[in-house]
């Protein structure tokens, strides 16, 4: 079985920063990439970055010059720093694995909650 246990959220008043982990463990084979991705209640899940395994980072539009994801391979852990934040990245936000264990898999964390007050 795979674990995916997200950490970091909070409240934050808009402006202030905060910083996401997640720490893949159990039977999760060889990691493809890491993501988080984010959601508010009566919408899609949105993506908000991207790390493949040779670290290239890939971020939403909305994200960019604000956002930073990174990784520690040999903790199966990504983060997510989030500077300037702003009410509108209130969300819950998901981490995701994509990776090959006899055959590739997809897992997602249970989320942690980020409010942003104004």
């Amino acid at each position: 079985q795979v674990q995916l246990v997200e950490s970091g959220g909070g409240l934050v008043q808009a402006g202030g920063s905060l910083r996401l982990s997640c720490v893949a463990s159990g039977t999760i084979g060889s990691i493809n990439a890491m993501a988080w991705y984010r959601q508010v209640p009566g919408k899609q899940r949105e993506l908000v970055a991207t790390i493949t395994r040779s670290g290239t980072t890939n971020y939403a539009d909305s994200m960019k010059g604000r956002f930073t994801i990174s990784r520690d391979s040999a903790k199966n852990t990504v983060y997510l720093q989030m500077n300037s934040l702003k009410p509108e990245d209130t969300a819950t936000y998901y981490c995701y694995v994509d990776s090959t264990y006899f055959g590739r898999t997809y897992h997602w964390g249970q989320g942690t909650q980020v409010t942003v007050s104004s």
